[in-house]
């Protein structure tokens, strides 16, 4: 019995793989009308697109979760939502989305990820100087910062041109059917710089799990490697932000479904499991609004909608 159950999380693990492929085989195979040269690049664009952002928030509610050791948070507590809201009304404001859209796509990405990482960096460097705060403050603080960032984003659009203000309204909802394929190479490449420094942090990972007491007492440097892993979940959320738009209760659905089908807490398991089951959700979801119901609804609106159920859920189990 033992041993069937150390076989399980890796049998998941394989299953959930066959499935990624199984669904990338159909989103690029199935009902393709025209040029097979043409329908193929532009779905496999659109299918990196979705894999690159499934990836980032799966992978960085975990670790989020691992360090606050609650599994209802996610990093857009922290404030990244409110934070591209605020970039984005401040840009129509300024410049007017004229003006704003002539800008080049690869310096508009990389401003708005320099902006949210400069941020992020900014606010643990401050919080943790000195040492004797922990995560919860952290938390806090997130949530007020965001509330601030938020008021201001409302002021700012209340005084924006009515055209302008709806443009903006559709910038502000995360959008998984127009990410802009000239933003992807460099997205990989920050993504995969962060895989790497965290996959060889997973030993550290597991360590956290304990508690701050248990992790310390066993030699674990706490403070270092929790600015570092705030570090790697603010690039990865600054990425799949700047990507696709906030998407604030994804990371919970998958996580927790990652939770319930590994049944271990190794991050050897559960970071790929999340990534994968994130990108089943996506891939699949988007294939399914594409090719059967025709973009009746947008899949974000679907995200949110079952992440926001799942929410209550786990709150109403975590009350009992």
């Amino acid at each position: 019995m033992a041993e069937g159950k150390q076989r399980h999380p890796a049998a998941t693990l394989a299953l959930l793989g066959l499935l990624v492929l199984a669904i990338g085989v159909v989103f690029m195979t199935v009902r393709v009308e025209g040029r097979w040269g043409f329908v193929l690049a532009l779905r496999g664009q659109k299918l990196a697109g979705l894999v690159l952002v499934g990836y980032a928030i799966a992978v960085s509610t975990v670790l989020f979760q691992t360090l606050t050791q609650n599994r209802i948070l996610t990093p857009s507590i922290m404030g990244f939502d409110a934070l591209y809201v605020l970039i984005q009304t401040v840009l129509a404001a300024s410049l007017g989305f004229v003006k704003a859209g002539a800008i080049d796509p690869r310096l508009h990405f990389a401003a708005d990820a320099a902006l949210m990482v400069g941020a992020s960096t900014i606010l643990y460097r401050w919080l943790f100087k000195g040492g004797g705060r922990d995560l919860l403050f952290l938390a806090l603080a997130g949530l007020v910062f965001g509330g601030l960032l938020r008021s201001l984003s409302s002021f700012l659009q209340r005084v924006l041109d009515p055209s302008e203000f709806a443009v903006l309204q559709d910038r502000l909802f995360a959008s998984f059917n127009l990410i802009d394929s000239s933003l992807l190479t460099v997205a990989a490449v920050l993504i995969l710089g962060a895989s790497i420094v965290g996959w060889r942090m997973r030993d550290r990972f597991d360590v956290l799990l304990l508690g701050r007491e248990t992790a310390i007492s066993l030699g674990l440097d706490y403070p270092r490697t929790v600015r570092n892993i705030l570090m790697l979940i603010a690039v990865l959320v600054s990425v799949s932000t700047a990507l696709v738009g906030p998407v604030t209760f994804f990371g919970l659905l998958v996580s927790n479904l990652a939770y319930r089908l590994v049944g271990d807490t190794r991050h050897a398991l559960m970071l790929p499991a999340a990534a994968l089951i994130a990108i089943i959700c996506l891939v699949g979801g988007q294939f399914l609004l594409e090719r059967l119901l025709g973009f009746n609804t947008s899949l974000s609106i679907v995200i949110e909608f079952i992440g926001g159920i799942t929410f209550i859920v786990l709150l109403m189990r975590n009350a009992r």
